[in-house]
């Protein structure tokens, strides 16, 4: 299985989850240091997760790292920037940057999966949304605008591969307790802010996205496609 900006945050959370179910697992990210200190830290699994530097807006070299990889059946589009701007301050550069970095490689990624899976008659994939464009969030269009496209883009993947046994879904994590979230944003008031507009009054964990991760990539959810799940605690905004 493949994760994509596997290195820190959710994405390393589910990179464990995996390997220590015994998936063999291949993790993609441009974070160097995080990569390599979570490769070393589950060295001593069973079947070690593997780490393979790949910058996903570099199409060639994506196409390049899963000739690699070879079969893959359980791909993770995660990787992600959730960087805030102002509209004024958008150029046409800035958002093709945007577009490439939350959600063109998704759908090139799972391009280069879905032959593999369509020959077997089997195969997962889980595409990440966000929460935030439900929310409106502010300061985040072009975030919002690539999230919202990927919600699509999981049903028309399902719908075209499911003739195959190709399951495609979307998760859609809420207010996530992240390292790099809690260092930009925690304050006392935004924790509290997140927790009133939670229907559950308590905030979401790597391991809470983990766990919805490894429920339908598996067996259990065989007849589950084409649809978002949210792992949000009821997050219905503040």
């Amino acid at each position: 299985m493949v994760v994509t900006g596997g290195g820190s945050g959710i994405g390393a959370g589910m990179v464990e989850a995996f390997a220590r179910q015994g998936a063999r697992v291949h993790f993609l990210d441009i974070a160097d240091a995080d990569s390599r200190a979570l490769e070393a830290n589950l060295a001593g699994l069973a079947v070690p997760p593997v780490y393979l530097p790949c910058d996903l807006t570099n199409l060639e070299t994506v196409a390049k790292v899963f000739a690699a990889i070879g079969q893959v059946d359980v791909l993770i589009n995660n990787a992600a920037n959730d960087d805030r701007h102002a509209l004024a301050e958008v150029t046409p550069q800035y958002w093709e940057n945007r577009m490439a970095v939350n959600l063109r490689h998704q759908y090139f990624c799972a391009q280069a999966v879905a032959p593999a899976m369509q020959a077997q008659g089997d195969g997962v994939i889980l595409n990440f949304g966000s929460i935030s464009w439900h929310l409106a969030l502010p300061d985040l269009t072009l975030y919002m605008t690539a999230k919202a496209a990927i919600e699509g883009m999981t049903r028309g993947l399902a719908r075209d591969l499911g003739p195959h046994n190709v399951r495609v879904n979307c998760i859609v994590p809420g207010g996530v307790r992240t390292p790099r979230q809690e260092a930009l944003w925690h304050t006392p008031d935004e924790e509290a802010r997140i927790l009133a507009g939670q229907c559950l009054k308590a905030r979401v964990e790597v391991d809470d996205v983990a766990a919805l991760a490894l429920f339908l990539a598996s067996d259990s959810a065989r007849r589950c496609s084409g649809r978002d799940y949210y792992v949000d605690a009821g997050w219905y905004g503040a």
